[in-house]
């Protein structure tokens, strides 16, 4: 029996490897006798570009870069041929700040801007963005300012942009699907969960107003309510206004780069997961990929998650089965704590489930 283990991050508390490494743990310490392979995957998701990065075999570049608040860091880019794989998060996260300093009417994504230019200048002719983690919610202007845009009196002047990019390809890896604007917009979603209180909700949505406004009298593009222009605190939307950028499907491209559908050809099984598993999922999460791609050829769906809804119903359209890993109530940072634990311990007992249709002899 062949297992794929393809689990997404467990966000706050297990990268992709290291909850494909703890559900490997778990069914090696069950009954079933089996082979594996671990395929981490990623959405766009923080994370992803160096799942891409391990998977394409990309030198790791090392480049200053200032953080969401403007203080000098050291961050990162990939580069596999004349492609550069940059994560937002390295220059540009959340991560990076402490929590009393999140407050996304000052967080600048200049630092991606930067990592772009050096990627440019290592000979970069296609540039992968995985956007996830981001502490912005700039529309993407910091990035822009970096590659030589300015906004005088408002409006966009794109005389300075670096001339490179207009033979550079860029394609953003979107693990949402929400558009720039709205009730669904990058501000009211996203900026919360940075460090906006809900004036500086209603604050961030009028900037963006403002830039989608000049971007449209700029480029004559309308980047108000494209699906996925909400990514990155509406960063996707800023780079397809200005600079062309492809807005893709971050699984669907991910599965593709790293050729998903060669590892299932031989699978009798595929085991994946990430922290939550619901509604959402089904909106481009990672799982649900993962569960689209084997599905195709026939290949049963295995999901672990630390949350599951009570209805599962339209997850089950796609999921053969679904496992919570909590096995009791407990406050959530410890839940989070043990995560690796309690994945390990649904595994086996999914191993030894999946061990009853072996023969025993």
């Amino acid at each position: 029996m062949k297992i794929v283990i393809a689990p997404n991050a467990f966000k706050n508390s297990l990268t992709a490897g290291a909850a494909a490494t703890a559900i490997l743990e778990g069914l090696q310490q069950s009954r079933l006798h089996f082979t594996a392979e671990c395929f981490p995957v990623g959405d766009g998701g923080d994370g992803t570009g160096e799942l891409l990065m391990k998977r394409l075999g990309a030198t790791r570049i090392a480049t200053p870069a200032p953080d969401p608040l403007g203080r000098p860091r050291n961050a990162f880019f990939g580069l596999a041929g004349d492609t550069a794989i940059i994560e937002m998060a390295s220059a540009s996260g959340i991560r990076l700040l402490e929590r009393h300093e999140l407050n996304p009417l000052q967080a600048l994504s200049s630092g991606t801007g930067v990592l772009m230019l050096a990627a440019l200048d290592h000979g970069a002719r296609h540039i992968i963005l995985g956007m996830g983690g981001s502490a912005t919610v700039d529309g993407g202007v910091g990035i822009l300012t970096a590659l030589g845009v300015r906004f005088p009196d408002d409006r966009i002047d794109a005389s300075g942009l670096d001339p490179r990019l207009s033979a550079t390809r860029i394609t953003v890896l979107c693990d949402v699907n929400n558009p720039l604007l709205g009730p669904r917009g990058a501000a009211p979603v996203f900026g919360p969960q940075k460090g906006a209180t809900p004036e500086a909700v209603r604050e961030l949505e009028a900037r963006l107003e403002i830039f989608a406004r000049l971007v449209h009298q700029t480029t004559g593009k309308d980047i108000t309510d494209m699906p996925k222009g909400g990514t990155a605190g509406g960063a996707a939307a800023g780079l397809y206004g200005l600079l062309d950028a492809e807005l893709v499907n971050g699984i669907d491209y991910f599965l593709q780069l790293t050729a998903f559908d060669k590892t299932l050809e031989d699978a009798d099984w595929v085991i994946t997961g990430e922290g939550s598993l619901d509604e959402q999922t089904l909106q481009g999460k990672a799982p649900y990929g993962v569960a689209v791609a084997a599905k195709k050829k026939g290949i049963p769906v295995i999901g672990l998650a630390g949350r599951l809804p009570q209805n599962t119903e339209k997850l089950d359209e796609y999921f053969d089965a679904l496992f919570p890993i909590n096995r009791r109530i407990v406050h959530p940072a410890k839940a989070l704590e043990d995560t690796a634990a309690n994945l390990a311990a649904a595994a086996k007992a999914v191993g030894n489930l999946l061990a009853c249709r072996q023969p025993t002899s």
